[in-house]
């Protein structure tokens, strides 16, 4: 079962001495851009399983036995952030993740991201996307981040509470806590 941190403060002190770092949560939320930017703060891999495990070029799916021994590579490895949600696959990956960040606000925030990610990117390829796959957005992804809370959550609180891990959590609820954790962390030393 992971253990809810009730600050980013406490947060914070953990990213200090983390090596490898979980980020989780709907489309959109701002995970990539958090997992960059603490890949960088703190010298750590970044791992999007979007463009390392799930995808190939042309949005062809890579397929799951290959992208589970990808993910159990990467997992293996001494120093990372992973982006990515995917409750089937945190078995894999809670029990060697000394800090799990799950990013959680209303779904309008993820819709907004994702919408407006599309207008930046429209016609060419994310940095967190495997080649050839230029943005996009289809009704059922729409639907899927609408239905994210209602869909995934129980399967990530199942995931979590299956887990046997005390790693520790930290639910971040808006883009203005995904900055102030981000402020927190750059501001030490």
């Amino acid at each position: 079962m992971a253990r809810y941190l009730d600050t980013l403060d406490q947060a914070a002190d953990i990213l200090q001495s983390a090596e490898r770092i979980l980020l989780i949560g709907c489309s959109g939320s701002g995970k990539s851009t958090l997992a960059t930017a603490l890949a960088k703060r703190f010298g750590l891999t970044y791992i999007s399983m979007d463009r390392e495990v799930f995808w190939m070029p042309g949005w062809t799916p890579r397929p799951r036995a290959e992208a589970l021994d990808r993910l159990r590579a990467f997992v293996d490895e001494p120093r990372w952030v992973i982006d990515g949600t995917s409750p089937g696959t945190l078995p894999l990956r809670l029990p060697r993740t000394d800090i799990l960040i799950w990013l959680r606000p209303p779904r309008r925030i993820s819709l907004y991201g994702v919408i407006s990610r599309w207008w930046k990117f429209r016609g060419r390829t994310r940095p967190e996307m495997a080649d050839g796959c230029p943005e996009r957005v289809t009704i059922e992804f729409l639907r899927y981040i609408w239905n994210f809370e209602k869909t995934q959550t129980p399967e990530i609180e199942a995931a979590l509470e299956k887990s046997g891990t005390d790693v520790p959590l930290i639910v971040l609820k808006s883009r203005a806590m995904n900055e102030r954790l981000l402020a927190l962390v750059t501001g030490r030393d």
